[in-house]
């Protein structure tokens, strides 16, 4: 089946050849053209998500949400970037300036540089690299940098206040996400994403269910959703490490909130759902695109199901849930995952499935085990603490 997209590539190369540039000169200009054709999607694309949140939480909140601008108010997002790009951007006179400004930038860009490695189709990706994950966490681990500038260099003890919590959550959770990642790595014995997708005859969240949970609740706390949106806070610190930006430098924040829960959507998608695979995907290479993009905004809604529906946590119960739950149970999970990998390495596909299934339902019935002996150890704690009733 031919391919538009590489027909009209190999067009463009043509034509630029035959005006004389320098193949190597012709060859970064197509890596340009396409960063920047990925970069606009995924913006244009982020506008769309504000209409799409604002509607799915006047739904959840018996309301309508955007009704005017436009049909169903699908106009009303460009209302609102029209409205940031014109506001005043205020710099806090005491502020560091050159780092209050890349703050913004920095946090948005480590969104938009974990999309170079995520296969969209089979023959369209940004760059084939053989360590994605590796790379995936590296670029994460910016934008966690890009939020503490934000706090330190605005100069105001509340947005300081929210980049200490920033210390503490996104680092925090960023620990069990990078061990979890190592267990779809183990099943396939390749850090690369294509590869990872390619060799999902069967979705890894079949055979490996609890990963795939610590994945989803470690990326919720990444981004700083509810119930771990401690970040911000604002009835406690006052928007937390952005209270000082205003205009379009909020507006980055903002728009980099939404994209990284798309991505978060779109890496889960890879590493556990099969990422672009599906019927026809492999002919048709824009059917990949659609399937990549329809398991990302299930999971982008899961996301939002769970912000508008759960409450916020205390942050000592956030960070206790981490360290003496969520990160052991990852490592256990890794650890017998690697043990049982190694031993049926030699089986046929089939006990392979069977032996990891297995696996991680026993787990997961010890875990609910756990959690019931936890519940009744809790619960005799607050009767023998509960004041007696007077007679």
């Amino acid at each position: 089946m031919t391919n538009p997209l590489v027909n009209f590539i190999s067009w463009l190369e043509s034509l630029l050849l035959n005006f004389g540039l320098a193949p190597g000169f012709v060859n970064f200009l197509l890596t340009l053209l396409g960063v920047l054709a990925l970069i606009s999607f995924l913006l244009v694309l982020d506008i769309a998500l504000v209409w799409v949140e604002r509607k799915v939480v006047a739904r959840f909140q018996d309301r309508l949400g955007p009704n005017r601008l436009g049909p169903f108010g699908i106009i009303q997002p460009i209302a609102d970037v029209l409205k940031l790009l014109i506001k005043e951007n205020i710099t806090p006179v005491t502020a560091d300036k050159f780092l209050f400004t890349i703050a913004p930038l920095l946090v948005i860009g480590a969104v938009l540089l974990i999309w170079a490695v995520i296969p969209l189709a089979p023959n369209i990706m940004g760059a084939d690299v053989s360590v994605s994950v590796l790379y995936v966490v590296a670029v994460g681990s910016i934008g966690t940098l890009g939020i503490i500038i934000a706090g330190w260099a605005s100069n105001n003890k509340y947005s300081v206040l929210g980049a200490f919590r920033t210390v503490a959550q996104m680092i925090a959770y960023e620990v069990p996400m990078v061990i979890v990642l190592m267990i779809p790595v183990l099943i396939t014995g390749s850090m690369g994403l294509q590869d990872i997708v390619n060799q999902q005859g069967v979705w890894f969240i079949v055979i490996a269910p609890i990963a795939a949970i610590i994945l989803l609740i470690s990326g919720i706390a990444e981004i700083g959703r509810t119930p771990f949106d401690l970040l911000e806070a604002e009835s406690e610190i006052v928007a937390g490490f952005h209270i000082e930006y205003t205009g379009m430098k909020f507006g980055l924040f903002y728009a980099g909130e939404l994209l990284h829960a798309l991505t978060i959507g779109a890496l889960f998608s890879t590493m556990f759902l099969g990422g672009w695979r599906g019927p026809g995907a492999e002919q048709y290479p824009f059917l990949g695109v659609i399937y990549l993009f329809l398991k990302a905004f299930i999971i982008y809604y899961v996301i939002m199901w769970i912000k508008y529906t759960l409450p916020r946590v205390r942050i000592d119960h956030m960070l206790n849930f981490n360290w003496k739950f969520l990160t052991p149970l990852a490592l256990i999970v890794l650890i017998v995952t690697a043990f049982t990998v190694k031993f049926v390495q030699s089986a046929t596909f089939g006990v392979q499935i069977a032996a990891l299934l297995g696996i991680n339902i026993i787990m997961a019935w010890m875990i609910l085990i756990g959690f019931r002996k936890y519940a009744h150890i809790k619960r005799e704690r607050f009767e023998e603490d509960r004041p007696i009733a007077q007679a």
